[in-house]
């Protein structure tokens, strides 16, 4: 199990190095100047060139990396060029609801996609099943930037019954949710109906049965128990998914999140808040996929005993 977990630790700390020069520079190779936004296209080539230097923005790229990486491993992510308040503040306020979105549409995705997936496996090739695949198709095909405006034009514009956007009330988070938890729920369904439908065959199902269990019991005690583990995979990599799709529906819903500080700073040209927020939003799926894999191993030794894995 060390082994394991020295061999995850260190392929982690590779990822999270690569993600961290990737993230330096696509951001500085993007088209756009942040002084000429800071000072407007009227400024004076001299106080273009102090504000320059003041940012350390006349230096090469790799003085600006080595710049970056050094303040980054003291844990300074800098300061906004827009509103020069420290991004580690910034990223505090928003980051609370980001999360709270995330962890509600996760709970929104399970609620739906349990019995969902179940019904399915349990009424295969009926009426049950076609309707719960019909729904994870929908599910996915349908996109965020599309399902989030229908539910603003039926809920809050039509029926009057939620908020069109913005965190105000606890309602504000209801509609938000459906448009990321439903996506997911598409997917989770149909990993759980497959899992089980692998399950249900195996013998130790059949003498759960043949004890006289109830159908419900065999169900939750037997099935589900032993189809966990990869449904508990697919939750621990689309919890990461959920902070990218976060991004466009903040937006939608003008949730005061990182996604919506994110497109804000793309805006202004505040590559420090841009560079910061893309880099948690990649770091925290690098995280949660690593462990992942760990309490995927811890819950199947035959996971961190297989030597294809090290």
């Amino acid at each position: 199990m060390l082994h394991f977990l020295f061999s995850r630790l260190l392929s982690t700390l590779i990822v999270v190095l690569g993600v961290i020069t990737l993230v330096f520079l696509l951001i500085h190779l993007v088209p756009g100047d942040p002084v000429e936004v800071m000072l407007g296209e009227s400024a004076q080539p001299a106080d273009r060139e102090a504000l320059r230097q003041a940012l350390g923005l006349d230096q090469s790229l790799w003085q600006q990396w080595w710049h970056y990486m050094s303040h980054l491993l003291q844990g300074d992510l800098g300061r906004s060029l827009h509103s020069q308040q420290p991004i580690t503040e910034i990223l505090w306020q928003r980051m609370p609801a980001t999360a709270q979105l995330a962890l509600v549409s996760l709970l929104v995705a399970i609620l739906i996609a349990l019995p969902l997936g179940s019904i399915a496996a349990l009424r295969k090739n009926t009426v049950w099943d076609q309707g719960a695949m019909l729904f994870s198709l929908l599910g996915v095909s349908i996109p965020n930037f599309w399902m989030g405006p229908l539910l603003i034009l039926l809920f809050s514009l039509t029926l009057g019954w939620l908020p069109v956007s913005g965190k105000e009330s606890a309602l504000s988070i209801v509609l938000p949710a459906l448009t990321l938890g439903t996506a997911l729920a598409a997917i989770l369904a149909r990993m759980v109906r497959a899992t089980l439908l692998e399950v249900l065959g195996e013998d130790y199902i059949r003498t759960a049965r043949a004890k006289g269990l109830s159908e419900i019991a065999v169900i939750w005690q037997h099935a589900l128990r032993n189809a966990a583990l990869p449904i508990i995979t697919i939750l621990g990599l689309q919890l990461g998914t959920l902070l990218g799709g976060a991004v466009i529906t903040e937006i939608i819903f003008s949730w005061p999140g990182l996604g919506y500080t994110l497109i804000e700073s793309i805006q202004r040209r505040d590559y420090p808040v841009v560079q910061a927020c893309v880099l948690f939003i990649s770091l925290t799926y690098v995280i949660i996929n690593a462990l992942t894999d760990l309490l995927y191993a811890w819950l199947d030794p035959r996971v961190r005993f297989s030597p294809t894995l090290h």
